[in-house]
């Protein structure tokens, strides 16, 4: 029972980062968000641990970001206006159909996301106004599933849903990701959007391979060696 509640704080830490960076991509951030993650201090004081170089450089990009307070709310809408909000040419546009093997079948890629929803009965709040490919519809749908693989008391169930969030990470997150985030690096004039990309790489990255440990052996000590 200790072993898996440890495992379910693990995920649900993860989750709360990947719906944090989620929502940061998705809308421009308000003053309560700079207040709430930046001004006191949560982005220091992450909620999970990890090996990952990824995310020991997300962490440290991430503490290094808004060092001056009385700017940080300008800087995050500049570079999120420059990277996802332009409607002309956005600098990193946060969308799978846009990037590497989905270029030549973007119409597909997209509708492809759309049939994994809905075979979980699940439809975007924001359908009509937010593609269901854009990364922080993505994002949440990883969330709700790693909640719905929390909630299931079935071994055989448990271990299903274990393939199927490794097969929607792979297929849908990590395929694309890694470029989005090097336009990311490259584009963002802050370090603020540059540690939440690689923040969002580094946990897709860490629940994949969590989902691959045998669930019997899951500690909080696999995600840091």
């Amino acid at each position: 029972m200790e072993n898996e509640n440890t495992q379910g704080n693990i995920l649900k830490g993860y989750s709360m980062l990947l719906f944090f960076a989620g929502s940061m991509i998705m809308h421009e951030p308000t003053e309560e968000c700079v207040v709430d993650f930046w001004k006191n201090g949560i982005l220091n004081r992450l909620p999970v641990k990890s090996a990952n170089p990824n995310f020991m450089k997300a962490a440290a990009q991430l503490r290094e970001s808004c060092t001056d307070k009385k700017i940080c709310r300008k800087l995050l809408h500049d570079d999120f206006i420059r990277l996802f909000g332009r409607a002309d040419l956005p600098l990193a546009p946060a969308y799978e159909s846009l990037y590497a093997d989905a270029v030549l079948n973007s119409v597909s890629r997209t509708t492809g996301v759309s049939e994994f929803y809905k075979s979980y009965g699940w439809e975007s709040k924001f359908k009509g106004r937010i593609n269901d490919d854009h990364l922080g519809i993505e994002l949440l749908f990883l969330t709700l599933l790693v909640e719905k693989y929390l909630d299931l008391d079935d071994s055989a169930c448990r271990r299903e849903m274990r393939n199927e969030i490794r097969r929607y990470i792979s297929t849908h997150i990590l395929s694309w990701i890694p470029e989005w985030n090097g336009k990311v690096q490259d584009n963002a004039s802050s370090m603020c959007y540059r540690g939440i990309a690689t923040l969002i790489v580094a946990c897709s990255e860490d629940i994949y391979s969590f989902m691959e440990l045998p669930e019997t052996s899951i500690n909080e000590k696999d995600l840091r060696n």
